[in-house]
């Protein structure tokens, strides 16, 4: 928890409840599975909402109460499922908290706080055109074979908290989209009251996001893909140059690919 002014912040991709072991968790596994994972405010990608390939569980709100975030917003950016097919349509982003269900099958990212959120916002940072080559089974032949995955919609969402400004987002897998949207996060954080954390899979790798941004790195580390991890693609970074982070860390948690991010802040 926080001490005095000071925050932990933390960052996760949940890979769609997925398991190191590959079976997804149902929610009483997802609750635990962030059992220690001591933050106040924890940026969350890869969630399903209502989808049938995770049991229909909402899973931000089973996050939250692994964590005892009194409060978090769920921003779903795809409706439907996301597949090869393009069978999915833009959600939005359509952002929804703990009295809102999941209505049909979403995916996106979310926000949990501990803390009081005194405002929650969203910004639609759109798609590229980019595919992603993955291997998976064809559900006609079950056999494994490769697909051309489109890139999805993206988004960020804030909440203001008493002492800073926390953002989650993740970022196109294509890097010059994902430079793109990481150019509009920072006209979009230049209008926020500082200080503030920007969180989440960039899917940028090292130092460049925070070249970008103009940002101070607080955890350096590498964190995909979780079980050795060789490359940092999540990030905290500190905007505007008024924080200090101590205590970083890079956790294996029982869900996700990626490696946990973990830093407390404190005004600078």
């Amino acid at each position: 928890m926080s001490g005095g002014s000071a925050v932990r912040v933390g960052t996760v991709n949940v890979a769609s409840g997925r398991s190191p072991a590959g079976p997804v968790l149902d929610a009483a596994a997802l609750e635990k599975a962030l059992t220690g994972l001591d933050v106040d405010v924890l940026a969350v990608q890869e969630v399903d909402a209502g989808q049938p390939r995770s049991g229909h569980v909402d899973q931000a709100a089973a996050l939250a109460a692994g964590l005892g975030a009194t409060d978090w917003r769920s921003a779903a950016t795809v409706a439907g499922t996301p597949d090869p097919f393009r069978s999915w349509s833009p959600a939005g982003p359509l952002l929804r908290g703990p009295c809102t269900p999941a209505a049909g099958p979403l995916y996106g990212i979310a926000l949990l706080s501990r803390l009081p959120v005194r405002q929650w916002s969203v910004l639609d940072l759109g798609s590229g055109r980019a595919r992603l080559p993955v291997q998976g089974p064809d559900p006609r032949t079950g056999r494994v074979r490769w697909w051309w995955f489109p890139d999805e919609p993206r988004a960020a969402v804030a909440a203001r908290l008493d002492s800073l400004t926390v953002v989650a987002t993740h970022l196109s897998f294509a890097p010059h989209t994902a430079l793109r949207q990481l150019l509009r996060l920072r006209r979009w954080i230049a209008g926020m009251p500082g200080p503030v954390v920007l969180t989440g899979d960039l899917n940028l790798p090292g130092a460049l996001p925070a070249r970008v941004l103009r940002a101070t790195p607080l955890v350096r580390a590498p964190s995909f893909p979780a079980s050795a991890p060789r490359v940092q693609l999540d990030h905290l970074l500190a905007v505007g140059g008024r924080l200090r982070g101590s205590d970083g860390a890079a956790t294996v948690l029982p869900i996700g690919d990626h490696r946990a991010l973990t830093v407390t802040v404190a005004p600078a």
